[in-house]
């Protein structure tokens, strides 16, 4: 009677072997998380706040040291358009989605991979028509007879011993790949919230510059009429009309740029909002239906490794990367492995239980790599190698972290200076105006003098409007630079800081 060879071991020791697992100690570095820059501030001379400007939009941002991020940011531009927008973007946004299945990937993965903290437990029946050789080997089976048909029931048991915990490096490392997965899927969040709110911006930047636009085509070309009727009249020279002529193409020259800009933040907000331009239109928005946050706040440095998705993930990587150098060590020593099987064969199904009719065997193997031409040396030196790649990554994305935040600290104050002196110069056109019409009145200032005059005053409003909409921008710059407040995100079926 035909019986498996296998060897392994009974079930009932199987306890005594996790425990030895549990045991066992784990080769390679330990990882510990890199400590924090030691600074108390993102630039030499922090800011408190920034200058004012007499405009609408051009109130004073102040920085709250240590005030935590909102989960919900956006909300503090007071917008349910953008709130909008944000939430379809984040229910149909393909990058999410895919950034979503790469997440569940990996802790699949993972978890796969703790299979291998168990014995491995396999069943199997089989059957088979034989003939054995009685003229020459000595039959098989008691009765003698040389044709048969075998049955067989086995039960097999393997167990490979952790003893140097490659598995458990394994596992851990197949965790940090997961929480990469995580912090890249939190970066993606990030990234898409604010590329929805800075191109709501710039569309309601264009649909305020083009409404400004055809307000001061309008007025070129009553003007035009007016110089004209004048040109009849013989008062003024035909160079006047010439050079109102001029002035009014350019400014209709404006109008196009104006439309193709508003009409390809449509476009990307449907992009971003997971739809095709044809199907869907973006809200009209002007500058006025946002609020500027006038409190924004500001991590402690210490904090911000904390907050950076992209830094989070670079940390995990390198938890990865620190991981795979103790599987590497651990390829390289003594592997032992535990196997058994228990069975029953008979030459009638009704037999498998009876007498005779049962087997077992129980066996253990070590085996060690003797020689391998340096394979296995040269692969934990890769792994040694891929860990300081890792952790000068971080270092990187650490570096490129801090030099936003200061970046955008930086373009902060300067955008609130150019509001401030941008509405100054329009405060100027607009009393030039003034006093040009007042002259004209009484005869010591031209025509010509009050179209330059209004030209101006309408090119100085424009500016404003860049300037506040590039000040808007940059705020949503400070909240993507402090991270997002993810870690104060309630999803609809977790807790806070959940993806």
């Amino acid at each position: 009677m035909k019986r498996s060879r296998r060897a392994s071991v009974p079930l009932r020791l199987l306890p005594l072997f996790c425990g030895a697992l549990a045991s066992a100690c784990a080769v390679g570095p330990d990882f510990h998380r890199p400590a924090a820059p030691q600074v108390h501030d993102y630039v030499a001379a922090a800011p408190s706040s920034t200058v004012a400007a007499d405009t609408a939009g051009g109130e004073a941002q102040s920085f709250a040291s240590g005030l935590d991020v909102p989960g919900q940011w956006w909300r503090a531009f007071q917008s349910p358009q953008i709130d909008d927008l944000v939430q379809s973007a984040l229910a149909a946004n393909p990058d999410v989605q895919s950034a979503q299945a790469a997440l569940r990937a990996a802790l699949e993965t993972a978890a796969a991979q703790r299979g291998s903290y168990y014995p491995a437990l396999s069943a199997g029946v089989s059957s088979s028509r034989e003939q054995d050789a009685t003229g020459t080997l000595a039959p098989t089976l008691s009765s003698g007879a040389s044709i048969f048909t075998l049955h067989t029931a086995q039960l097999d048991v393997g167990y490979t011993l952790d003893i140097f915990g490659a598995n458990r490096r394994q596992v851990e490392s197949l965790l940090a790949s997961a929480e990469t997965q995580r912090f890249q899927a939190e970066a993606t969040y990030l990234t898409l919230i604010s590329n929805v709110i800075v191109a709501a911006i710039t569309q309601a930047s264009a649909q305020t510059q083009l409404l400004t636009t055809h307000d001061m085509v309008e007025g070129g070309h009553a003007s035009l009429e007016i110089l004209r009727q004048l040109y009849q009249q013989g008062s003024i020279a035909s160079a006047q009309i010439s050079a109102q002529e001029t002035t009014l193409a350019q400014m209709e020259a404006t109008l196009p740029a104006l439309q193709q800009q508003l009409a390809q933040q449509r476009d990307l907000l449907a992009r971003l909002s997971g739809r095709l331009p044809g199907e869907w239109s973006a809200p009209d928005l002007e500058l006025s239906m946002l609020s500027l946050p006038q409190q924004l706040p500001l991590s402690l440095p210490a904090r911000l490794v904390e907050q950076r998705p992209d830094v989070r993930a670079a940390e995990a990587s390198l938890h990865a990367a620190t991981a795979q150098v103790g599987v590497a060590i651990a390829n390289m020593l003594p592997n032992i492995s535990l196997t058994a099987d228990a069975g029953t064969a008979a030459v009638r199904l009704s037999q498998l239980l009876g007498p005779g009719t049962r087997f077992w065997s129980v066996g253990a193997s070590l085996s060690q790599t003797v020689f391998a031409g340096g394979t296995l040396l040269h692969r934990k030196r890769a792994a040694v190698a891929n860990m300081d790649q890792a952790a000068a990554q971080y270092r990187s994305t650490v570096l490129e972290a801090f030099r936003e935040v200061a970046d955008v600290l930086a373009a902060l104050q300067a955008d609130a200076a150019t509001l401030e002196a941008q509405a100054r110069a329009e405060h100027a056109a607009a009393a030039t105006l003034a006093v040009v019409r007042q002259n004209l009145q009484l005869g010591s200032a031209s025509y010509l003098e009050l179209l330059d005059a209004e030209r101006n005053r309408q090119q100085s409003a424009l500016a404003v409007e860049q300037a506040r909409a590039q000040r808007l921008a940059d705020t949503v710059a400070l909240f993507q630079a402090l991270g997002g407040g993810w870690w104060n995100r309630v999803p609809p079926d977790g807790p806070a800081g959940g993806s």
